[in-house]
């Protein structure tokens, strides 16, 4: 008995794997009668019996079976190798998780990695979009390198900075009576048709603490996840909403837009864990996200 050569166990895997004799020489690039010979002297070497010929087809057998699963056992040993080798690689032309939260998910980001990689063109990036809970706890394991959220999160180990200072704004259907005010207040809000987040959301509570103040409570006839929806409902005529500027840009030609007072903070925040992993090019990614949004938020006063 002798020890089975690579080429032998490449063919019969492939056998396996493409069903017949012929696609598995297609596979490995060699004629067919060459893959059968490598199966015969495979056969022959190991001393076991791999398969059952009927009527030219070839059966695995159990024997067969058994030494498959094992060789695949061990192929899939050797692709994490693989994998090993390339996350190393780009260790050395850099890499960047980045976290982003639903609402900014869209043409926002994209324009940002477009951005980054402007200057950075070689860095392998990674765009993870998860809610902000999520992202924070994300931060703190270091599974991202930086995340783009819109809650305040327990600051220890994490570097916070702000991503816009523009407030939140009301939008609404073009031809609504409301777009003839220079500004909107939780008054004028009292008894319009309201599109708003779903309960218990951080946004949520911090647009309905705005009304508070004012002691009016708006009218949800809408609720919505995510603020993408939240604008097309308005745009589709549904209703008005109170989101912020940079979440709008799929919808800033079907709305109006109008400042809101009291003005709700944006909340967006760039964080990144201390110390981070690759200062550089994290530094790169938050200047092209502050850019990109003070570019769209100054778009944005240009049309309202």
């Amino acid at each position: 008995m002798r020890p089975p050569s690579l080429r032998q166990i490449e063919a019969f895997r492939a056998v396996i794997e493409a069903g017949t004799v012929s696609r598995a020489a297609d596979m490995l690039h060699i004629s067919q009668p060459a893959a059968s010979k490598l199966l015969s002297n495979l056969e022959d070497d190991i001393g076991l019996k791999l398969f059952d010929r009927d009527s030219g087809r070839l059966v695995l057998t159990d024997r067969g079976m058994r030494l498959y699963e094992e060789i695949d056992r061990i192929f899939a040993g050797i692709d994490q190798i693989a994998h090993a080798v390339e996350l190393v690689r780009r260790e050395e032309r850099g890499r960047l998780d980045v976290g982003v939260m639903p609402g900014l998910s869209g043409k926002f980001i994209a324009e940002v990695v477009s951005r980054f990689l402007e200057k950075h063109p070689a860095v392998h990036v990674r765009v993870n979009t998860r809610s902000s809970q999520f992202l924070v706890d994300w931060l703190h394991t270091r599974q991202i390198d930086v995340g783009i959220i819109t809650i305040v999160p327990d600051q220890a180990h994490l570097a916070i900075t702000q991503l816009t200072e523009e407030p939140f704004c009301c939008i609404m259907p073009k031809n609504h009576p409301k777009a003839k005010l220079d500004r909107i207040t939780p008054a004028d809000l009292a008894n319009e048709r309201f599109v708003s987040f779903v309960p218990n959301s951080y946004t949520r509570r911090r647009i309905e603490a705005a009304f508070e103040k004012d002691d009016v409570a708006p009218t949800n006839i809408l609720e919505a996840t995510t603020a993408t929806t939240i604008c097309e409902l308005v745009a589709a005529g549904l209703g008005l909403a109170l989101v912020h500027p940079l979440m709008m840009e799929h919808v800033r030609d079907r709305v109006a837009s109008r400042p809101f007072e009291p003005a709700i903070a944006s909340g967006f925040l760039i964080c990144r864990p201390q110390p981070v992993r690759d200062r550089e090019l994290v530094a790169s990614f938050s200047s092209a996200a502050q850019e990109v949004a003070r570019e769209w938020v100054e778009a944005h006063r240009s049309n309202s």
